[in-house]
């Protein structure tokens, strides 16, 4: 009787030393997956404010009444799914953002479409458990997309004027280097695309499969497939 008691309780008891049921279905894969994959969107958000306060018309043009309400909009997990007023989405949706004729608000659309490029490469889930295989090469893949984007975002310029912004200025104001030089944005930039390529040497490592490198230059490179 003592001993179908013990069994009884035996769930009860380890219930308690984990904190949540999901823990049971996690490996070390997984829980490494999970930390990349927060500090990737904690990356994207703070990108997204750097950008907003350095472009404060965007955000006015998404027809926000502060700062704050637009950081929150952009934060939600559920944007991953939405197109633009357009109906792009992705890497299309970035290089929309950096086009002269573009409307709407750059930055939404900017980071909106790195996010849901990201959300791609994590096969669209936010957590991670043992039965969810991640790709390597789509990893890799996005972390070259992050370094092109980065490199659009600081090269791309101004052909006409726009309200008080000149010719020649850049479509997203990111980097400075004079009269002060501030590089917050390429040292964001260099933690999002390094938490992707760590991320993605694990699991092939896990996997046994190797990742194809591509050799492009920066300067004509072009959006690898996710």
């Amino acid at each position: 009787m003592k001993r179908r008691a013990c069994l009884l309780a035996l769930p009860v008891l380890l219930a308690g030393c984990v904190s949540g049921p999901s823990q049971f279905a996690k490996s070390d894969i997984d829980r490494i997956a999970d930390l990349h994959r927060r500090e990737i969107a904690a990356s994207l958000q703070r990108l997204t404010e750097k950008l907003y306060r350095r472009n404060p018309r965007e955000w006015k043009k998404g027809g926000h009444a502060s700062l704050e309400i637009a950081l929150a909009q952009l934060a939600d997990p559920t944007r991953f799914l939405l197109l633009d007023a357009d109906g792009r989405r992705s890497t299309t949706l970035v290089l929309a953002s950096l086009r002269e004729d573009y409307a709407h608000d750059r930055v939404a659309a900017f980071i909106g479409g790195l996010a849901q490029m990201l959300h791609l490469a994590f096969d669209g889930k936010l957590e991670f458990f043992f039965l969810d295989d991640l790709d390597a090469q789509k990893l890799y893949n996005a972390a070259r997309n992050v370094e092109i984007a980065a490199w659009k975002l600081a090269n791309t310029l101004r052909t006409l004027p726009e309200a008080d912004i000149p010719v020649g200025a850049p479509m997203l104001f990111s980097n400075e280097i004079t009269p002060v030089r501030n590089l917050s944005f390429e040292r964001e930039f260099g933690r999002l695309i390094g938490n992707l390529d760590l991320l993605s040497q694990i699991v092939a490592d896990k996997t046994q499969r190797t990742v194809v490198k591509v050799v492009q230059s920066i300067t004509s490179a072009i959006f690898l497939p996710i």
